[in-house]
């Protein structure tokens, strides 16, 4: 099986269940948010999960084709740096988590694309 469509399989229903539950359930959510940003643990185990996955995606599937499959690396890449702030500069991931929390769309923006991204890795995993 190909690379992407195996990743595709695995992350796209990640991706998009943790955007459902972002949407139908804006206050579970709002409280595991701020219960996240005031624990310096939570932000490092975090930070670490980020970093395994990114650093798992840049190693099998750093393509940067002209197709959909950069996607997944352009998401590992990032992932790879989410992780390395989060675990080296935890105050930073404080104020910007308290700047996106302030905005009140902020939730239903986070839902929609994760939901249009999960639902986009899903299709084309089990179904293009």
């Amino acid at each position: 099986m190909d690379t992407s469509l195996l990743i595709a399989k695995f992350i796209g229903p990640l991706i998009l269940v943790s955007g459902f539950a972002m949407l139908v359930n804006k206050q579970n959510m709002r409280a595991v948010f701020e219960d996240f940003l005031a624990s310096p643990a939570l932000i490092f185990v975090a930070g670490f999960l980020a970093l395994l996955m990114g650093l798992a995606l840049v190693i099998f599937h750093n393509r940067w084709a002209a197709d959909w499959t950069v996607i997944i690396t352009v998401y590992g890449w990032l992932a790879l740096a989410a992780g390395i702030v989060r675990m080296s500069f935890p105050q930073v991931v404080k104020k910007m988590g308290a700047f996106f929390f302030e905005r009140e769309g902020f939730l239903t923006f986070a839902g929609i694309a994760n939901v249009l991204l999960g639902a986009f890795f899903t299709y084309k995993g089990f179904l293009a």
